[in-house]
């Protein structure tokens, strides 16, 4: 089974439509993580989430587990995450730090940039906003037989 390890901090930045939210870590925390797991939603992977600081108020979520990092930063514990798996091959770490990807990739881990995940999932978002709006728009032709008019 697959293993994503998610340095949070460092995909907020690359998502284009948390710039508005940036000011409200929290909030931008939360979305990130609902929106990981809509992405991972039905997919047989492990998903672990690192954020720096403390958790203020836990998320419920179905697909992903969160960690903080306390007193230490996220990129310790992500490094002892990946250290202290017994398949590396199995990990892919999403993140653009340079030491952390240098990290991962000498212990045999694959490597997404951050980049390149914002993109699959603004890509996911786009498809699904398509969706909504194909299923919620009618024809002039649908409205017509929906309240029988001509």
């Amino acid at each position: 089974m697959k293993n994503y390890i998610i340095d949070g901090n460092n995909l907020i930045y690359k998502i284009k439509s948390f710039k508005k939210l940036l000011n409200n870590n929290q909030a931008t925390r939360d979305k990130l993580a609902f929106m990981i797991d809509d992405f991972f939603y039905g997919r047989k992977v492990n998903v672990t989430l690192h954020f720096d600081g403390y958790e203020s108020m836990p998320v419920k979520l179905s697909n992903i587990k969160i960690v903080y990092s306390m007193n230490e930063k996220a990129d310790a514990k992500i490094k002892r995450q990946i250290d202290s798996s017994k398949n590396p091959r199995n990990i892919i770490v999403v993140s653009s730090d340079l030491e952390i990807k240098n990290f991962a990739r000498v212990n045999g881990c694959q490597v997404l940039s951050s980049n390149e995940f914002s993109d699959m999932l603004n890509s996911l978002l786009s498809k699904k906003a398509e969706d909504e709006k194909a299923n919620t728009s009618l024809s002039t032709e649908s409205w017509e037989k929906l309240f029988g008019e001509k």
